[in-house]
C-alpha cells in the first residue's frame, strides 16, 4: 500500500476535516493496533450487542442489523484463525473491525457506528477484558490456595521454627505456617471479587462523552454484555479508568504475597535451611558448579512484583493530571495492564506447581524448632500460670535461664533442675513439660493458634469453602 492509499484509508474512517495523512512517525505514535489488537473478542462482543440494540430500537433495520451481526462473526473467524491481516494504518482494534466489517456485510457497516463513539467503545472493550482477568485470577487464586491447602494438611501437626526477624521466635506447626498463605490469598481473592462488583457497569452508550440523541436502550446492551447495569454518567464513563487501577493494585498486593513465599522457598531450600526440597520442574542448574540447585522459578517470581508495582505506578501517572473527560494519554491504558496480568497469570500458575511439588523435610524442621530456645516464651506462660509471677517478672527470670543455657552451650530443656531453681527455687520438674516443642504447639489453643486442632479445623473450613 502506498503512503496516498494509507491516508486515504486512514482519512475514510475519521479524516473527512484532514486534507493530508499523519506523518509517519505521528501514525507510529498514534497507532495502537499492536497491543489493543488483544481486546478483539471484547470488541466483537460489544459491537454485535450495540447491533442488535440499534435494531430493536428501531435505529437500525432488521436486516443491517442481521448482516453485521453475521459479518462480526465472520470476522472473529478469521481473527482467531490468524488470516485477519491487521493494519497500523487503521490505528486500532476498532477500525480494524469496523473497515474488515464493511468490506464483507458492504454499507451495513457504515451503520454500525450509529450512536456510539471509539470514547465509549474502547471503555467497554477494556472494562470487558479485566473483568475477564478479574475471572481468570480468581479461579488461580482458588488453585493456589488448594495447593497450600494440601500441604498444610499433610503436615499440620509438623513442628517447625516460628520466626520474627528472621530469628527463632516460637515453634510451630508446618500447617500453620501454609495456611497463612491461605488467608493471604484469600485476602486477595477478595480483593479481585470486589473490584469485578465495582466495574460491572456498562459505558457503552456514553457516546464521546455526552450521550447520544438517538433513542438507544442502554440497558438492553449492559444486560447483553453481562454487565449489572449502565453506567449513570456519561462524562465519567468515558474517562473512568478506576477498574484498571483497581486490577492493578489488588494484581501489585497478591504479587508481593507470591515474592514473600517465593523468598521463604530461596531461604527454606539453602543449604543452610533445607527444610523443603523444590522438585526439578522448578529449578536449574549452574553452568560451572556442578552441584547446584538453584530456586529460579522463585527468584523469578519475587522479581515479577517489579513488573506489576510498576505498571500500577504507570498507570496512576498517567491518570493523575487529566481532566475530564478522554485524552489520548488514556491510550498507554492497556500495555499497563496487559503486561501486569500476564505476569501475574504465569507467577499464579507457577507458584501453584511450586507448592504442589516441593517436599518439607519434617526431620530438619523440626530439629530447627527444637534449637533457639524456642520454648523461651512457654517457661515464661508456666512460670505466670504456675507461681503466679508477674509476666514481667517471669519474663526476666526466663531471659535469665536462656542466658545460663547460652553460656552452658546448651538449650532450655538440657538445663538441670538445680540450675533453674537456682535462679528461681520455685521451679519444679513440672516445667519441663512445657520445654518440648510439641507441648508448646499444642497448649496454642486459642482460636487462630499453631496447635494441631486449631489448624486441622482451619483446614476443614477451607477445603469447604475451595470446593
Amino acid at each position: 500500500m502506498t503512503a496516498s492509499d494509507q491516508t486515504k484509508a486512514a482519512n475514510q474512517m475519521w479524516g473527512g476535516r484532514f486534507a493530508e495523512g499523519p506523518d509517519a512517525i505521528m501514525q507510529a505514535i498514534n497507532a495502537s493496533i499492536g497491543f489493543d489488537k488483544r481486546l478483539y473478542a471484547q470488541d466483537i462482543a460489544g459491537s454485535r450487542a450495540h447491533a442488535a440494540m440499534l435494531a430493536a430500537t428501531g435505529i437500525l433495520s432488521d436486516s443491517d442489523a442481521q448482516a453485521i451481526g453475521e459479518g462480526l462473526l465472520t470476522v472473529l473467524s478469521e481473527i482467531e484463525s490468524g488470516a485477519f491481516a491487521f493494519k497500523v494504518e487503521l490505528e486500532d482494534i476498532h477500525l480494524n473491525v469496523e473497515s474488515r466489517l464493511t468490506e464483507i456485510v458492504g454499507e451495513a457497516g457504515k451503520r454500525l457506528h450509529t450512536a456510539r463513539s471509539r470514547n465509549d467503545q474502547v471503555a467497554v472493550d477494556f472494562r470487558l477484558w479485566v473483568r475477564d482477568q478479574c475471572d481468570a485470577v480468581i479461579e488461580a487464586l482458588a488453585g493456589l490456595m488448594r495447593a497450600f491447602v494440601a500441604q498444610a494438611d499433610q503436615g499440620a501437626d509438623w513442628v517447625m521454627p516460628g520466626f520474627t526477624h528472621l530469628q527463632t521466635a516460637q515453634p510451630v506447626t508446618w500447617g500453620h505456617h501454609m495456611m497463612a498463605y491461605v488467608e493471604m490469598f484469600a485476602r486477595d481473592r477478595s480483593r479481585f471479587q470486589d473490584a469485578r462488583k465495582r466495574m460491572n457497569e456498562c459505558p457503552l452508550g456514553a457516546a464521546a462523552l455526552a450521550g447520544t440523541g438517538f433513542p438507544i436502550d442502554r440497558h438492553m446492551t449492559a444486560q447483553a454484555l453481562g454487565f449489572d447495569r449502565p453506567t449513570a454518567n456519561s462524562l465519567d464513563s468515558v474517562s473512568d479508568r478506576d477498574f484498571a487501577l483497581e486490577f492493578l493494585s489488588a494484581a501489585s498486593i497478591c504479587a508481593m504475597h507470591l515474592s514473600r513465599f517465593a523468598e521463604e522457598l530461596v531461604i527454606w531450600s539453602s543449604a543452610q535451611f533445607r527444610f523443603v526440597r523444590l522438585s526439578d520442574r522448578w529449578t536449574t542448574g549452574s553452568s560451572i558448579m556442578p552441584q547446584k540447585k538453584n530456586p529460579d522459578a522463585a527468584e523469578l517470581l519475587r522479581a515479577k512484583l517489579g513488573r506489576i508495582l510498576g505498571a500500577t505506578v504507570a498507570l496512576f501517572t498517567v491518570m493523575k493530571g487529566l481532566a475530564l473527560t478522554y485524552s489520548k494519554d488514556m491510550q498507554e491504558d492497556k500495555e499497563q495492564v496487559f503486561d501486569a496480568a500476564d505476569n501475574l497469570m504465569l507467577g499464579l500458575a507457577a507458584m501453584t506447581g511450586m507448592v504442589g511439588d516441593m517436599a518439607a523435610n519434617r526431620d530438619t524442621l523440626k530439629a530447627a524448632a527444637a534449637s533457639g530456645f524456642s520454648t523461651a516464651t512457654d517457661l515464661a506462660d508456666w512460670l505466670v500460670r504456675s507461681l503466679n509471677l508477674p509476666f514481667r517478672e517471669a519474663h526476666h527470670v526466663t531471659g535469665t535461664l536462656v542466658a545460663l543455657a547460652e553460656s552452658k552451650g546448651c538449650d532450655l530443656p538440657e538445663l538441670p533442675l538445680e540450675a533453674m531453681q537456682a535462679v528461681h527455687p520455685g521451679i519444679t520438674g513440672e516445667v519441663f513439660s512445657v520445654l518440648g516443642v510439641e507441648n508448646s504447639v499444642r497448649s496454642r489453643m486459642s482460636y487462630g493458634g499453631t496447635a494441631p486442632d486449631q489448624v486441622r479445623a482451619q483446614i476443614a473450613r477451607w477445603k469447604e469453602q475451595l470446593k
